[in-house]
């Protein structure tokens, strides 16, 4: 059987198992053979169709991304006797407080804006831009109102959804929305939730969109996704829509294109 992640031919357990059990009457040699051909390395799960390598690399991602998301959900418990908690009647007391979006002109709430509940100690343990601003005598610590500027009603209700769950139903639009408060809150998992979503619809197509956009937000692992997609049709790259306005408003983000594509395939080169 061949792993659908690696292409590497592997047994699979079940069917190794059920052979071993029916083949008494196989001769010594036979099973000899078959014992040095058949490493335990290369036995691997018949339903998931991978190698046993491939499958433990996926449970770790998968870990990985459990612990990050219960990481990022964690909150200060008030019976914590650690160290840095021990003085802990000095931590502000945080209580409620409402975001708005409003318009970065006027400074006035943004159409069918209404007033976003959340509290405080949830902003402060998601973000350390809230909690810097919480635990000071700020404007928006003072009057229980914190404006967001920029930012759609719809947004704003995604980004605080995101902090209490950790999830939030997300299209194109949204996820460069949140990646762009995110950017500025320092709310680096939620960040990195809207990137991989984006990375799962990245096409030849969004490849030059999305460079520029992740460029602009500091979105590394967007970029990174979006360069190789470019790199894999580099030949098409002045064909693309966008490019020729691109050129013109920032050559030095097609330059870096160029280079990043140069250095990359030299490397190959010299490997080869």
């Amino acid at each position: 059987m061949k792993c659908v992640s690696c292409k590497r031919n592997f047994s699979a357990e079940s069917t190794a198992e059920s052979t071993a059990d029916s083949s008494d009457s196989s001769d010594s040699s036979d099973s000899s053979a078959s014992s040095t051909s058949s490493d335990s390395s290369d036995f691997g799960d018949e339903n998931t169709r991978t190698c046993r390598a491939c499958f433990e690399k996926a449970c770790k991602a998968e870990n990985e991304e459990l612990k990050s998301k219960v990481s990022f959900l964690k909150f200060w418990d008030p019976l914590d006797t650690r160290p840095q908690y021990v003085h802990r009647s000095t931590v502000p007391c945080f209580t409620d407080v409402v975001l708005v979006a409003v318009d970065l002109d006027s400074g006035k709430p943004v159409a069918n804006a209404v007033p976003v509940p959340v509290n405080k100690a949830i902003l402060a343990s998601r973000s350390p831009v809230f909690k810097a601003m919480l635990q000071t005598e700020m404007e928006e610590s003072l009057s229980g109102t914190i404006k967001l500027s920029d930012v759609s009603h719809n947004t704003l209700c995604a980004f605080v959804n995101f902090l209490y769950i950790a999830e939030t139903p997300l299209d194109d639009d949204m996820a460069c929305e949140l990646i762009i408060l995110a950017d500025k809150y320092e709310v680096q998992y939620l960040k990195t939730y809207c990137e991989k979503f984006l990375i799962s619809k990245l096409n030849w197509e969004r490849s030059l969109k999305n460079y520029l956009f992740a460029h602009q937000h500091n979105a590394k692992t967007l970029l990174d996704a979006a360069l190789s997609t470019i790199f894999d049709n580099m030949d098409n790259l002045s064909k693309q829509e966008g490019y020729l306005e691109l050129v013109e408003k920032d050559h030095r983000l097609v330059m870096d294109i160029y280079e990043a594509y140069f250095s990359k395939t030299g490397k190959r080169r010299r490997s080869d």
